[in-house]
């Protein structure tokens, strides 16, 4: 087995477990993929779909088949020479509910319970009522109401002995030190009538209960406000564990540590690496961890550890260069590669097309911080509570800022929030600093001495003591940036949805082949075996739906003309209704706009009759993603405050719109306009695709996507996969040129995959340590090719690739050129090999150096190819 050259990501759950990847391995060994790359697959949740919400760190999850059934599925990855890399979640755990034993311990027991140093909880906040207690806000009403309706419930469990309490689902558990004074002498029936909550004196008696518990019920809209334990962003349901302890880390890594040694694991993946409080001692202590189980695993497979981090970079940040990791999860490919197919010369009339829809709110860093207030005063206040009491305290012990305030030091602290450009920052002051500069020039006189002091706290020369201060200020800004950006302005946001994604910048519009270049080049050098993704379980749309939607930025103008008649056309199905802030229309004007742009990504397509293709399973689709891109925008509804007046109002505006009676036009004047930009669209699939292929790094397919991916925010990207499909596409062996004419279909893209992906496990050293050189393009057409190569021992690969497709004007039929569009454009490329050049893409392809140059290969035919030269 090989290192690491390219990678599945397939997503386990009950209804798709381990065993059933099995019979995909030997399809997946013949598109070229080395390893497997799986969901967490430790126990989750029962009926979890993505695995993230850990209940048990010591078991394979039994719902997935159990560690029998993952020794099977790697017995078949070693009879291919493939390997696994393993999701791994160290950052939190499930809790509410049932079933998770440390927490329930903590529960019973407080802080002399065994596990109270697993999780990140604050034992003396600010409030005096939860000093030595945690606050449980997962009651479904306030909970004197809950007392009152009998829904907290005494019970006994008789198979181990213990007493909890219920409230629906969720199990808490009594203190085993009050069960002498619970009993009082009585049997366990007796007891529990005496507590029923059928009458005033049981109620009051379970109330006097609870309330000598190591926990406080609570109603779940309490947790913004006072939550006293760190949280994975604002999911309640999911508790930040203290993975920088040792003693934490062990129990945490035991069972991963173990599946490596034993040779049932290849490499891990670190989800969410921000919400660890030191990460570079971590993968330091991970990797180290790693390398000493690496004696024990089987002689017969390969020794080094592969370790991944999911991270989001910002524009200029960099990776860290001292942490030993292999690389990111790639969201900082997928944004080199989407910008690359973005002009820029289409921002100013989206621009103006936007300050329509959004009445006036043109800049998404306007937007960012916008909702970075709002979720500062919403679901993460109780976050900013705790960071501003640790700062608060320490600002007491200090003579020179003992006169600081609570609410003084808050003020300045959200200037500095709100403007914090990354998600957190590591050894490095600089973004500190920066920002600091930034905001001084807002603040008071008064508020100067403040900032200055809030600096020296919190960055890396601070004073003894700050330590905890600087871990809730890193524990603040990573899921501060991920609510503000992408589960907020994300769906605030529609200048052009196809660069709101995970990983993507949307107030840089287009980006140069130059830029592209230096970002291959860097990589290269710096992370040669870093992820490369377009598509992720995290991805806002689709790969192919982002590609279609970047022609917009070609046809500006036309869109904004069609969205003008659209919006008139459809002005009859919106709706004045009231709300709680007042009267408005709905849908309003920028959720209106960003709804046609999600309808142009995932539009079907084709030839066939449109009742054919709008389905009732494509409504419902859209249906389940607008619902959550209203309550993510926070506008008019939301996940905590739903505003059924305006979402039914936008549903039925849906219903509209898709309705195929005679004579609503918008569906038919909809596919008209897709059919336009299809063509264009899925060439810059084909060419994302591509890139993603073959530049410096190892990339990532994510599951079902060798075929178009046109899906919608999760759920919906995690829908099962049709492999039986993609299986007969492989197994009938056609090529890219001979699957042109039937590009619809998706199966185009699969023959480009595993065309390159063969030729990459045929020369592996090519693409892991092969130099990478930009090829300049010149002529007339040269905005609109990416070219480079990449060279070892002999060996030279010349990649060519399209951008900006709308204007090559593919044809419908086979997404063919005209033949005259490349007259005058060439690469500029002196060092090219004077040899034969044979085509990955179309088999009998055999071009001299001249027709390589010359572009000749290009004409009339579709603008891609991979060539291979070997002296």
């Amino acid at each position: 087995m090989t290192a690491v050259r390219a990678t599945v990501r397939l997503q386990f759950h009950a209804g798709f477990t381990l065993d059933d990847a099995i019979p995909l391995v030997e399809y997946f060994a013949g598109l070229g993929i080395s390893h497997l790359y799986a969901s967490p697959l430790l126990t989750a949740r029962p009926g979890s779909t993505h695995g993230y919400d850990t209940l048990d760190y010591n078991h394979v999850n039994p719902e997935l088949g159990g560690r029998e059934a993952l020794v099977r599925l790697v017995a078949r990855l070693r009879a291919h020479g493939m390997g696994l890399i393993v999701d791994i979640v160290p950052n939190h755990m499930a809790v509410g509910g049932s079933g998770n034993a440390w927490w329930e311990d903590v529960l019973a027991w407080g802080r002399a319970s065994r596990y109270a140093a697993m999780f990140d909880i604050d034992w003396a906040p600010a409030d005096d009522s939860l000093r030595g207690r945690v606050l449980l806000p997962f009651l479904a009403n306030p909970y004197g109401d809950c007392l009152e309706k009998g829904e907290l419930e005494l019970r006994y469990d008789a198979t181990d002995g213990s007493f909890a309490c219920w409230h629906y689902e969720h199990r808490f558990p009594i203190c085993p030190d009050h069960y002498a004074d619970l009993l009082a002498g009585e049997s366990v029936a007796r007891a529990l009538a005496r507590m029923a909550p059928d009458h005033p004196e049981g109620r009051a008696s379970l109330h006097a209960l609870l309330e000598r518990q190591h926990y406080r019920l609570a109603w779940w809209r309490t947790a913004s406000d006072l939550v006293n334990w760190r949280r994975f962003f604002d999911i309640t349901g999911l508790a930040g564990l203290r993975i920088e302890d040792p003693h934490v880390f062990d129990a945490v890594h035991r069972t991963v540590i173990d599946l490596y040694a034993d040779g049932l694991i290849d490499g891990v993946r670190i989800d969410h690496i921000d919400g660890l409080t030191a990460p570079r001692a971590y993968t330091t202590r991970l990797h180290r961890a790693l390398c000493h189980a690496a004696a024990r695993r089987p002689p017969d497979v390969p020794p080094g550890a592969h370790l991944y981090v999911e991270k989001i970079l910002a524009a200029e940040e960099t990776l860290p260069a001292d942490w030993p990791v292999d690389g990111t999860t790639g969201y900082d490919f997928l944004e080199q590669a989407n910008l690359v197919l973005h002009d820029q010369r289409g921002a100013d009339v989206l621009d103006d097309l936007w300050v329509w829809g959004a009445g006036g709110a043109t800049s998404f860093r306007e937007q960012e911080q916008a909702a970075r207030q709002d979720v500062l005063d919403g679901t993460l206040a109780a976050d900013l509570a705790r960071l501003v009491h640790a700062l608060a305290h320490l600002a007491r012990r200090d003579p020179s800022a003992r006169d600081f305030t609570p609410a003084a030091l808050e003020r300045v602290l959200r200037r500095i929030l709100i403007q914090f450009p990354v998600y957190r920052i590591y050894e490095d002051d600089t973004v500190l600093r920066t920002v600091c500069q930034a905001v001084r020039g807002g603040l008071t006189p008064a508020q100067q001495p403040v900032l200055d002091w809030l600096e020296r706290q919190l960055g890396s020369d601070a004073p003894p003591g700050a330590a905890g201060a600087i871990a809730c200020f890193a524990h603040l800004t990573a899921p501060l940036a991920a609510k503000a950006v992408e589960d907020t302005g994300f769906y605030r946001y529609g200048r052009l949805l196809s660069r709101n994604d995970v990983g993507t910048h949307p107030g840089q519009f287009g980006g140069t082949v130059a830029a592209f270049h230096a970002a291959n080049s860097v990589r290269r050098r710096d992370w040669p075996r870093a992820m490369l993704a377009t598509a992720t379980h995290d991805h806002k749309r689709g790969e192919d739906a982002r590609a279609r939607l970047a022609v917009l930025s070609e046809l500006a103008q036309k869109w904004a003309r069609s969205v003008a008649r659209w919006s008139e056309a459809n002005a009859p199905l919106r709706r004045r209704i009231a709300t709680r802030s007042g009267p408005c229309l709905a849908p309003d004007r920028a959720d209106e706009l960003i709804l046609y742009q999600t309808l142009l990504g995932a539009w079907p397509a084709g030839e066939g009759p449109l009742e054919h293709r709008i389905t009732p399973d494509f409504r419902d689709r859209v249906a389940a993603w607008q619902v959550k891109a209203l309550r993510e925008a926070k506008r008019q509804t939301s996940w905590i405050d739903p505003e059924p007046a305006y979402e039914e109002a936008c549903a039925a505006f849906l219903d509209g719109l898709l309705s195929l009676h005679a004579e609503n036009r918008f569906p038919r004047m909809l596919d008209a306009f897709v059919s336009q930009v299809a063509p264009a669209g899925a060439l810059n699939g084909l060419a994302q695709t591509l890139l993603r292929v073959t530049s410096p790094g190892v990339p990532d397919l994510y599951q079902g996507c060798e075929f178009w991916d046109f899906s919608l925010v999760d759920p919906d990207n995690r829908r099962p996969v049709d492999y039986a499909s993609r299986v007969a596409a492989h197994d009938a062996g056609a090529d890219v040129g001979s699957l042109l004419p039937h590009w619809r279909d998706g199966r185009v893209k699969q023959a480009l995959i595993a065309a390159v992906l063969r030729f990459r496990a045929a020369q592996p050293d090519l693409f892991a340590e092969g130099t990478y050189q930009p090829i300049r393009v010149t002529g007339t057409r040269r905005q609109h090719l990416v070219a480079f190569a990449r060279i070892m021992a002999g060996t030279t690969m010349l990649v060519v690739a399209p951008r900006l497709s709308a204007a090559l004007m593919p044809d419908p039929a086979d997404l063919s050129c005209p033949s005259l569009l490349w007259r005058g454009t060439a690469l500029d490329w002196d060092e090219a090999p004077a040899l034969a050049w044979r085509s990955l893409l179309y088999p009998g392809r055999v071009l001299d150096r001249v027709a390589v140059l010359d572009l000749a290969m290009l004409a009339g035919g579709a603008p891609l190819d991979v060539l291979v030269s070997t002296s």
